[in-house]
């Protein structure tokens, strides 16, 4: 019998009264694709970071090649042939790629930038080593953290998350190389949330459910939906198939919209349309980088849009280019940003402070002052409704899964009974029966006469959840797809550059 390369025994991992781990067992084979399946909260993480030596566990023994071994910190894991990609970077923003890579990888700068450069071309994963790490999208940091992880020669890799952010090109790029790394040896942890990933790819998977191991399968053996059933232990919620009878008023219209990025590693938006509106679901779909965080920035209020350009964005029926975001919230507007632990919340406060930063008109702040019982009722209804796993209303943000913070920040905004809602990367690192209620949840206040805008990179997603798709290339927008009447592969044109799409 073919010895394990990694192997835990009893693993437990306590927080207080929560036990996010609880006696687990595990092996992985050399060469193995192996998956570790749950819903968000069931204790993936953080069992990844007791293999990689962040979190040391509280009972258990892990094996490392046949020998017990205490992974004490990363440093000792990585020595031992260990690399992770975590689900939030762990990436110095002033600093340039090169220069991140270098903290882990030793080499001489010139030396490391065409490593970066080859790999990127070899793997689909091109980025600029060069470039401020600020100054790159969600995705192009994905791809600085599985180079990085690469260039190591690593015996375990462990990817929390890998394609969350990747458009499809990249993922079965992202699938040749690890196919490829399993056929030299290299075992690898895989966490992803999309389950027929993990059919194509995957050789084993093991399911946690509430910090504890219930199986271990062979992934290609069991449809989704039955995976799914074993994730989740209940019935997946299923997505409402009736829609709207027709478009309502235009709830925001941007028009012809062309603003050079301050940024110079930023992308230009050139000649942007788009309208959304009411009892509609637009969404934007492209490859990462594109310019979708320069779109995002004028549609937020980040970017203030000059005086001679103002009059090229309304909302609800206002000219709205030079309204910060506090004032395009007054008219009804909801945002959730795609960086949850840096916009959309912050990390060291309370869920009910949290609550107050988007909610305070909601009766929670009155002559200045703060009405503690409200905030606390509406973080307390706000977790209840969505599900969200905490130990209660004044848990810190940061002490949350990233699938439970994204339930909470979208809870925390659809109660606002917005007239118009903006999400970008909506289901980002959130499990699918999560990520079906949030789709359901959208598709409900759509029905109910709002307006929404989304920014997705996730195909699949899109498709379920639209009425209408434009494509982001390069900073230009296509003209509108029908959802219904579109394929993947028109959106895939579109992605790469080519003509397409019928505006209506």
């Amino acid at each position: 019998m073919t010895q394990a390369l990694l192997s835990l025994r009893g693993v437990t991992k306590r927080y207080g009264s929560i036990h996010a781990n609880s006696g687990v067992d595990l092996d992985v084979l050399p060469g193995a694709i192996h998956a570790i399946l749950g819903e968000n909260g069931a204790g993936k993480s953080t069992l990844m970071k007791l293999i990689y030596g962040v979190e040391a566990p509280d009972e258990g023994e892990l094996f490392w090649q046949g020998e017990a071994r205490e992974i004490e910190s990363p440093a000792i894991a990585r020595r031992l042939g260990i690399g992770m990609v975590f689900q939030h970077f762990s990436l110095f923003e002033t600093l340039t790629v090169v220069e991140n890579v270098s903290l882990l990888v030793p080499g001489a700068k010139k030396d490391l930038t065409e490593r970066i450069r080859k790999l990127g071309r070899e793997f689909g994963l091109e980025v600029d080593p060069l470039s401020h790490v600020y100054a790159l999208s969600v995705g192009e940091r994905q791809r600085v953290e599985i180079i990085r992880c690469l260039m190591v020669d690593p015996k375990l890799l462990i990817l929390d998350e890998p394609t969350s952010v990747l458009p499809p090109q990249a993922v079965d790029l992202l699938f040749e190389t690890l196919r490829k790394l399993s056929a030299r040896g290299v075992s690898i942890l895989f966490i992803s949330h999309k389950l027929e990933e993990i059919r194509s790819i995957c050789t084993h998977a093991t399911i946690l459910r509430g910090g504890k191991v219930t199986g271990t399968v062979t992934p290609k053996n069991f449809d989704a939906q039955a995976l799914a059933a074993m994730m989740i232990g209940r019935d997946m919620p299923q997505l409402l198939s009736d829609t709207p009878d027709k478009r309502g008023e235009d709830r925001q219209h941007l028009s012809a919209l062309s603003l050079a990025s301050e940024d110079p590693f930023g992308v230009s938006l050139q000649d942007i349309s788009l309208r959304v509106s009411a009892g509609e679901i637009l969404g934007v779909a492209g490859v990462s980088g594109n310019g979708q965080s320069e779109l995002a920035a004028v549609i937020s209020g980040e970017t203030p849009l000059p005086k001679r350009l103002q009059s090229k964005l309304t909302m609800l029926g206002r000219e709205a280019g030079a309204l910060n975001p506090a004032a395009r919230r007054a008219l009804g507007f909801a945002f959730v940003p795609e960086d949850r632990l840096g916009q959309g919340a912050v990390p060291e406060l309370s869920l009910v402070k949290n609550a107050i930063l988007t909610g305070h008109r909601r009766g929670m702040v009155r002559n200045g002052v703060i009405r503690h019982p409200r905030a606390e009722a509406f973080a307390q209804d706000c977790i209840a409704t969505n599900d969200v796993r905490t130990p209660g209303p004044r848990a810190e943000a940061g002490s949350l899964s990233g699938g439970n913070l994204q339930k909470f920040i979208i809870g925390r905004e659809l109660m606002l009974e917005p007239k118009l809602i903006f999400l970008n990367q909506p289901t980002w690192g959130v499990d699918i029966g999560a990520a079906t209620a949030i789709r359901k949840r959208l598709i409900e206040l759509r029905n109910a006469g709002c307006a929404i805008l989304v920014i997705s990179e996730d195909l699949e997603e899109l498709f379920a959840l639209t009425d209408a798709m434009q494509v982001l290339s390069e900073g230009r927008l296509s003209p509108r797809f029908t959802t219904s009447e579109t394929v993947p592969e028109d959106i895939g044109r579109a992605m790469i550059g080519a003509s397409g799409g019928a505006v209506l």
